[in-house]
């Protein structure tokens, strides 16, 4: 890597000149190189950056007459691909960006395609609103501007120049784990943290690295994106709650079409539990029952609450995971836990019911690629004996994979 690489100060410089200006010149200040790329599609940038995606991209291929939808797009992935070649070549250590929503789908859209843990800072006047789309899976710093972005006043300024001050504090960070052990990505969720943890605790003790990831949409596909990217060694999937969520729209929903697919090029072997796979959890109390929901077997538990799958339900669902995992059975396998897979799912609990796993596992087999073993131990998913279960076969297909 280059021994001075820059950060790359990203935006619309037409609109946005003096701020971005302002951050090249607070980075600058504290002993780091910056480098400019102006991205605006509106007209020239009021100084000379360093990269010039409007005069050398748009007016040099005549895009003006795209439309400023067509343009901006077109600018996105041009830069995009310009920014990750900089990294590779390792001209930039960190990004940071500045603008209102216009700037800000620029901004992040280019930041995205940098791996994890290089520093990604976004200063956004929308970065109070929903920053679910706009984040997704990646390690982006959002900071809000508070007041609008037009130019540098004595508010404004102490923003830009304190996320200055976070992106080359962050691009000077040297940290590297002392460990290098194999990486076992875990996924998990509220219902079955008791598993999860024993899990974990297990895995450690046979000498792996075990990353928890919260399986609530956007948990699962940043595992899948790490895990395509070469970080894990072996998946435990071991809540694949979300399925349910994405079905009945629920708090988990939005995991997108990677989740549970093979992963391109790589051999990464994936132990796959119906964790909370019972249930989905739904936004509502037992004072606001909704009406089409009243028959059914229901577990409050805060805000949310969640409702036992029906038997169409089910079967959708082991019908969707069989599909999923057909793709490449080669490196899956499935274990499954008898007495109930979550909180609310074992003796004595209201979403408990026997009848649903049978349809499941019924419905599971019937479709699922016979090379894909699927093993049923008894227990619950929480209790001592399925973690113990599980990290074994989890270790056993890291030591024999194929």
């Amino acid at each position: 890597m280059e021994t001075n690489p820059a950060i790359a100060v990203v935006g619309t410089f037409d609109s946005k000149g003096e701020e971005h200006l302002f951050l090249k010149e607070r980075i600058e200040a504290r002993g780091l190189r910056a480098l400019t790329m102006n991205v605006g599609t509106g007209g020239p940038s009021p100084f000379p950056p360093d990269i010039d995606f409007y005069t050398d991209f748009i007016v040099k291929n005549g895009l003006e007459d795209k439309g400023r939808d067509g343009m901006i797009q077109a600018v996105v992935s041009v830069a995009s691909d310009k920014i990750l070649a900089l990294y590779g070549e390792g001209h930039i250590n960190g990004i940071i960006s500045a603008g209102g929503g216009t700037g800000t789908h620029l901004g992040t859209g280019i930041m995205r395609v940098l791996p994890m843990g290089i520093p990604k800072v976004m200063v956004s006047t929308v970065a109070s609103r929903d920053m679910s789309g706009i984040v997704g899976t990646k390690d982006i710093t959002m900071v809000h501007s508070v007041t609008d972005i037009m130019g540098v006043n004595s508010l404004l300024g102490g923003i830009l120049d304190q996320a200055a001050a976070a992106v080359c504090a962050m691009a000077e960070s040297n940290w590297q784990s002392a460990h290098k052990k194999k990486r076992i990505a875990l996924t998990m969720f509220g219902f079955i943290t008791r598993a999860a943890e024993q899990i974990k605790k297990n895995l450690e003790a046979l000498g792996y690295e075990v990353v928890p990831f919260h399986a609530n949409g956007t948990g699962g596909m940043a595992m899948e994106e790490l895990a395509r990217e070469g970080y894990f060694h072996g998946i435990l999937d071991l809540a694949t709650h979300e399925l349910a969520d994405q079905l009945r729209q629920g708090y988990c929903k939005g995991i997108g079409p990677l989740r549970l697919q093979p992963i391109n090029n790589r051999k990464v072997p994936r132990l796959v539990v119906p964790g909370g796979l019972d249930c989905a959890v739904l936004e509502f109390t037992r004072e606001n029952i909704p009406a089409a929901l009243k028959e059914r077997k229901i577990f409050f538990y805060d805000f949310r609450s969640a409702v036992r799958l029906d038997l169409e339900e089910t079967r959708a669902i082991a019908q969707q995971l069989a599909g999923k995992l057909n793709q490449d059975p080669s490196g899956v396998k499935l274990l499954i836990p008898m007495d109930g897979w979550s909180e609310a799912d074992k003796a004595g609990e209201p979403l408990h019911d026997p009848r649903m796993r049978d349809a499941f596992i019924e419905k599971l087999r019937k479709d699922l690629d016979p090379r894909v073993l699927v093993r049923e131990v008894g227990g619950h998913i929480n209790d001592p004996s399925f973690a113990q279960a599980a990290s074994a076969l989890m270790d056993e297909m890291l030591r024999n994979p194929g």
